[in-house]
């Protein structure tokens, strides 16, 4: 097969206006995917980073389906290379996937030459999703918890957890470990504002002046 045969074949079997359609539609379904998850996301990874994915493995999936979809040869050629080939996400949370299976379903979708069905199927999912996003918040209301881990030579876990309900909006104890000396005890906590958190600290020191404390904020507030 010379070159203009094969530009011929190709051009046959790919409509390139349906492509460049399918391209437009499933970059901006992808785009707003990402909004999405950036702003009513719950994963404790960094979901402005993750999402960054979105759109090119949206293209990316696209891009294989388009070309592989009227060709036997092409398509066992893929399953060959991904058996070389392995992917290896780092998933942190499941939510991570929810989101990566509906970008790769609009990319196999747009691939399929279908742009009505993914508007269609985006516009089934991302209400789905939010409502189950407005469900979780019910059912834990209250967010962006921190951890507190405090070493200190005061009597009891009680007189601790008296001087910090004074300073926070949310106390959870975790775990709590009495030595010989001094007790190590673990929270769930959150401070409305740094100067709460600092008046906390500062009346535990009026106590213990050898206290030790270890506050580290929710990574999912770093966006």
């Amino acid at each position: 097969m010379n070159f203009e045969q094969y530009l011929s074949d190709f051009n046959s079997t790919i409509d390139i206006y349906a492509f460049l359609l399918n391209v437009g539609i499933v970059t901006v379904l992808a785009f707003i995917v990402k909004l999405f998850y950036i702003q009513y996301g719950r994963a404790v990874s960094n979901r402005r980073k993750f999402s960054n994915n979105f759109v090119p493995l949206a293209l990316a999936t696209l891009l294989i389906i388009t070309v592989i979809k009227s060709s036997v040869a092409l398509s066992l050629g893929l399953v060959g290379a991904l058996s070389i080939v392995r992917f290896r996400a780092a998933i942190k949370d499941p939510e991570e996937l929810t989101y990566l299976f509906l970008v790769i379903g609009l990319g196999l979708i747009g691939g399929a030459n279908k742009p009505l069905l993914a508007v269609v199927s985006f516009a089934i999912f991302l209400p789905l999703l939010y409502l189950n996003n407005r469900f979780r918040s019910q059912l834990s209301p209250v967010s962006n918890k921190a951890s507190l881990h405090i070493i200190t030579n005061m009597p009891t876990v009680q007189s601790i957890t008296e001087i910090l309900a004074k300073h926070t909006t949310y106390l959870e104890l975790k775990r709590a470990d009495l030595e010989d000396t001094h007790i190590n005890a673990t929270f769930f906590c959150r401070f409305e504002t740094p100067d709460a958190l600092d008046k906390g600290f500062e009346e535990i020191k009026g106590i213990d002046d050898a206290a030790q404390f270890s506050f580290v904020d929710q990574p999912d507030l770093l966006l």
